[in-house]
């Protein structure tokens, strides 16, 4: 591990059994939030003041100020050097998996990352070009060099998140241009040989007028999303099995004091959770009806909010597969976001501090990750972490926290690798101002911001 003084480590070990990895003691003192297992608001460039943001709540907060920097060639900071940064060597004893073509298949995917705030951005209502939306919430559009430098650093899957209803018509008829630019980005990353992981994402808040879980929605949520996986399908049919179709994006009761909170036994958690059953199996059932490679393709499920909270429910339904009625393939993937331990990863105004080598800042992952390796991986099932990541914070010394984040990431993705499970970390394009910091690439500059980062998640995740 890096270098540290004996009295820094002892205070810190102190201050954290007493409150927790990434608090301190008055911080923990000073607080009675819940600790949420999952958030996943997106942090909004200063340069774009179009962005229309969607409900948010105390601990989804979006960030005033954060930006692409632009045109520059190298990084404007080289604390990270200062902090003479080391990736921590673990060994995390792998527990024993299931002779699955599933599980090998995620195994296969590696490490990935989520292409956030681009295509998944949304302004309710529209722009008169709906080709703004890429570069509502980010200044800078997704190119190929993008998409080219993330798998040569070693990330060999990409998932792209896409929110449809600002590109259809009253019957959820997709735009010919919004389809043809996302098909552009899937097949830079399958022709430069990656995994792509494809989904509807920003549909489910009421404005949207797409998908929302309840049963005063249901009938037009179905419509919604038959509608877009009919025509996802005719589209992506003839792509192997490199592309991945993932039904939903956290769905939810937005705008509600259960949006990031799942109850069992509560009626409207309850509600929420059977009709996401229902949107899962319609997903399922529309990919597999529509033939050709998607018979067979690998398909992703989220639960309530996509928490994992909401997969461990005795409520929650595993789709049944068409094209697999034994259920011996297990082609359906659970899908899980997990930015655990919730105040250093995501909370605003949370602790910077994480080391890898304390039990008090890895328990948490630990724990939500034996209980998916207990109730589905060991059983076969695969599951997929598609969206963790930890924001930047300054440290003690005022400093950009890299080892902290380095030390999480090295951890977080090598757990989940010893539980048969992949990862894939959000990059939503912001590192500089306030918000959720979770940008790792400059596609202006086309350099990674923190590279010992990405080198963390890479070693891990082979």
């Amino acid at each position: 591990m890096k270098k540290r003084s004996i009295i820094a480590m002892i205070a810190a070990a102190v201050l954290l059994v007493a409150a927790g990895c990434g608090k301190t003691a008055a911080e923990d003192r000073g607080s009675s939030a819940e600790q949420k297992t999952e958030s996943a608001s997106e942090a909004v460039s200063a340069e774009t003041p179009e962005r229309a943001e969607e409900s948010e709540t105390a601990e989804e907060t979006a960030p005033e100020e954060t930006t692409e920097a632009a045109a520059k060639t190298e990084p404007e900071s080289e604390s990270a050097a200062a902090q003479e940064i080391v990736i921590p060597e673990l060994s995390i004893p792998e527990k024993e998996l299931p002779d699955s073509e599933a599980l090998r298949f995620v195994r296969n995917l590696g490490v990935g990352f989520s292409v956030g705030n681009t295509f998944d951005a949304y302004v309710d209502g529209g722009l008169a070009d709906e080709m703004k939306t890429e570069t509502a919430w980010v200044p800078v559009a997704l190119t190929k060099e993008t998409l080219q430098a993330y798998h040569k650093a070693g990330f060999d899957s990409v998932r792209i998140p896409v929110s449809w209803h600002n590109h259809v018509s009253d019957d959820f008829t997709i735009s010919d241009k919004w389809l043809a630019r996302v098909k552009e980005a899937v097949d830079w990353a399958i022709d430069d040989g990656m995994y792509v992981i494809l989904n509807i994402h920003h549909d489910n808040h009421p404005e949207a007028n797409a998908f929302y879980p309840d049963q005063e929605h249901l009938e037009q949520s179905k419509n919604y999303v038959k509608r877009i996986w009919e025509q996802l399908s005719a589209e992506f049919g003839g792509y192997d099995e490199r592309l991945i179709f993932e039904g939903l994006n956290e769905p939810r009761l937005v705008g509600t004091d259960l949006e990031w909170t799942f109850r069992s036994g509560d009626s409207k958690s309850d509600e929420a959770l059977s009709c996401i059953n229902e949107l899962n199996q319609l997903f399922v059932d529309t990919v597999r009806a529509s033939g050709g490679n998607n018979s067979s393709r690998y398909l992703m499920v989220p639960g309530y909010a996509g928490s994992p909270d909401g997969v461990l429910s005795k409520n929650f339904t595993v789709p049944s597969d068409p094209a697999d009625p034994s259920g011996e393939q297990h082609r359906i993937i659970l899908e899980v976001h997990a930015y655990t331990p919730y105040d250093f990863a995501l909370k605003p105004g949370g602790g910077w501090f994480f080391d890898a080598s304390m039990k008090v800042c890895t328990k948490d992952i630990d724990a939500f990750m034996d209980k998916l390796y207990s109730s589905y991986v060991s059983k076969g099932v695969p599951v997929i972490i598609d969206e963790f990541g930890a924001v930047s914070r300054l440290n003690k010394d005022g400093e950009p926290n890299v080892q902290n984040r380095v030390d999480y990431s090295a951890y977080y993705v090598a757990a989940a690798r010893a539980r048969g499970m992949s990862c894939f970390v959000w990059d939503n394009g912001a590192w500089e101002g306030d918000g959720e910091l979770f940008g790792l690439y400059s596609r202006s500059g086309k350099y990674f911001i923190f590279p010992d980062v990405v080198e963390a998640l890479v070693k891990y995740g082979k």
